[in-house]
């Protein structure tokens, strides 16, 4: 998917009500997806596929484009999804602050793996994750946290961001920094 289509799908998919779209340079298409799902975040695969949170339902979605088919799968108990990247090893990776814990999402079988944050972090109010050049999760507690997830090992550190509550995106350099 290049990144015209994935604008394109992107707006398709956070359209609510198709009337209030407007003309502009790209064509749109939109995808119907549960009412109430409550669409936060979303990611294009390599596949072609789009993820997306589902804050209000406590769930991760799958849209394939190509037929307009998607399904959803429960994050848990209390999931409230916020953020979702693809990762290095193609699965999609979300912040999950219902549970307080960074959640990894089998492509294939649909499996959810969580990360929870140490009890001393509580309340993070997760937002957004990256993944650096060297494969390692980084993420943004708006309550005043951040922190990085090696996947390989599940070796999690949380620090108090520097300037106190409010910290939400995080992003990698070109030079890798993040």
């Amino acid at each position: 998917m290049n990144r015209r289509q994935f604008l394109a799908s992107s707006a398709a998919l956070l359209a609510v009500r198709p009337s209030f779209a407007q003309e502009g340079p790209f064509r749109a298409k939109y995808f119907p997806i549960s009412a109430g799902i409550g669409l936060h975040d979303l990611a294009p695969a390599r596949d072609g596929t789009v993820w997306f949170t589902a804050q209000g339902k406590g769930m991760l979605g799958r849209l394939d484009p190509r037929d307009g088919s998607f399904k959803t799968v429960s994050l848990g108990q209390g999931a409230a999804p916020h953020g979702v990247t693809i990762g290095p090893d193609g699965a999609p990776w979300i912040t999950e602050g219902g549970q307080n814990a960074i959640a990894r999402v089998d492509p294939g079988d649909l499996k959810v793996t969580l990360f929870r944050l140490p009890e001393k972090f509580a309340y993070a109010n997760l937002n957004t994750g990256v993944f650096d050049k060297d494969g390692t999760y980084w993420f943004t507690g708006q309550s005043g946290y951040y922190g990085r997830l090696k996947p390989g090992s599940g070796e999690m550190d949380v620090f108090r961001a520097p300037r106190g509550v409010g910290p939400y995106g995080i992003a990698v350099t070109p030079k890798g920094e993040v």
